[in-house]
């Protein structure tokens, strides 16, 4: 059994004991009762998405400095994952606002700023697509990656909190402290964890993907006599 099947036997395992620890262990919340629970998900994916966008710029400026196609691949798989998970982020959010709030969307400064997180994404993946010529594609995604990372701290940590918001407080409060259930803080470090792993393997297979495609595009064809 090589590593790489060993790596997703892990992550598997590690994701069927989250998701049976979410719907047998975690309590009702104070509340919220069982709607917790969609906590579970939607937390994992939005810090997925931000640590997708944050390896997206790390790689862009690698490539911008090294101009190496392999921080390329990195950057735009990761900023692809991360318009992903930030898409999952949205729907688990609203799905939580029409049980809790009455209404999938409602404008709350959390929904608004995500939603504009998601359109600068969403352009970067229009722009690289746009671009045909590999280097001038790639340079042109690495300036722009770097450039919207710059909002993100501002769109998901700081505008939110200056806002009069229904979303829940987060589970690190204004004080600094981690304010949840032990069992529920647990089971969150292991969902959180679970995510991440899911994270990084469909990367790894997304780079590898585009490395083949890249190589398959660039091996001339042999003419037979």
């Amino acid at each position: 059994m090589d590593r790489t099947t060993i790596e997703n036997c892990l992550t598997a395992l590690l994701t069927a004991g989250v998701v049976y620890a979410v719907f047998f262990i975690v309590p009702p919340a104070e509340g919220l009762g069982h709607l917790v629970r969609i906590a579970f998900f939607h937390i994992p994916v939005a810090w997925v998405s931000v640590l997708a966008f944050l390896l997206s710029a790390f790689w862009a400026l690698k490539y911008l400095r090294t101009r190496d196609a392999v921080y390329d691949r990195q950057s735009s798989a990761a900023a692809g994952l991360g318009f992903i998970f930030c898409i999952l982020a949205t729907v688990s959010g609203a799905i939580f606002a029409k049980l809790t709030w009455g209404a999938y969307w409602n404008w709350d400064p959390r929904q608004t700023t995500i939603f504009i997180l998601l359109l600068i994404y969403g352009a970067y993946l229009a722009l690289r697509s746009s671009l045909e010529e590999s280097e001038q594609r790639a340079r042109v995604s690495a300036v722009y990656s770097l450039l919207s990372f710059i909002t993100v701290p501002f769109l998901v940590f700081i505008i939110p909190r200056y806002y009069f918001s229904l979303h829940p407080a987060p589970v690190i409060n204004g004080a600094g402290k981690l304010d949840m259930d032990r069992i529920m803080l647990y089971v969150l470090l292991a969902a959180l964890a679970a995510c991440t792993a899911i994270f990084w393997r469909t990367l790894t297979w997304q780079v590898d993907r585009k490395r083949r495609r890249e190589m398959s595009d660039i091996t001339p064809v042999k003419e037979g006599f």
